[in-house]
């Protein structure tokens, strides 16, 4: 819970403003506590939100859903050998692997197994904080209609700032921390949508490769 605590500080305006923009399309607070608790994922959940119609265009909402949500693929990769000692748990566990929940679960795994405990700790403290937050926001986020007054906009890219730089373990990180951010940076400016996401990640993945030493001991 202290490990996702300062995320969680971070995400409370979002969860707020995310209310107040769904209550203006005439999402009711039930209603976005069910979206909240089913989806949870907040930038799926701000595309949708800003897609949304009376009836809503389901195909379009699971299309965008899905391109934006397709770096858990990377992620639930990432994790699956760290957490295939949960059991079934893996289960319930990989639905509340939102990126802050993956980066310190992470971050943990390279200190020492990555326990149940641990993983649910945060995870849930998570889950549970976004659906208050967006609730919440459906009576009073309307209070901070412009977040980017106190500077909140920032806050979740200083925090995965902030994660990324938790993983730096020399200047043979260089390279794929360079790659992710250079690549992900064009794409962004060049192609609409999220796919700068995924074409970070496998910049990434690949300088990691072509980085790795030829006698690198491979590990799952």
């Amino acid at each position: 819970m202290l490990a996702i605590l300062p995320a969680i500080v971070a995400m409370v305006p979002f969860g707020l403003l995310l209310g107040q923009q769904a209550a203006a399309k005439g999402l009711t607070p039930l209603e976005m506590l069910a979206m909240s608790s089913i989806v949870f994922a907040g930038s799926s959940q701000f595309l949708a939100v800003s897609l949304w119609t009376f009836p809503a265009q389901a195909s379009a909402l699971a299309l965008a859903a899905l391109l934006i949500n397709l770096r858990h693929v990377l992620m639930g990769a990432s994790l699956s050998a760290k957490i295939e000692h949960f059991g079934w748990l893996r289960f319930p566990a990989v639905h509340v692997m939102a990126d802050e929940v993956w980066a310190v679960g992470e971050r943990r795994a390279l200190e020492g197994p990555l326990t149940v405990p641990f993983w649910f700790g945060a995870g849930l403290f998570l889950f549970l904080s976004w659906q208050c937050m967006t609730v919440l926001g459906t009576l009073l986020g309307s209070l901070i209609r412009e977040p980017e007054r106190f500077g909140f906009d920032f806050a979740f890219p200083a925090i995965f700032i902030a994660l990324a730089l938790g993983f730096w373990k020399g200047w043979r990180t260089a390279p794929v921390m360079a790659a992710s951010a250079l690549v992900a940076v064009a794409v962004h400016a060049a192609v609409p949508g999220a796919w700068y996401v995924v074409a970070g990640a496998g910049a990434g993945i690949l300088a990691a490769v072509l980085a790795a030493p030829a006698d690198a001991e491979v590990r799952p």
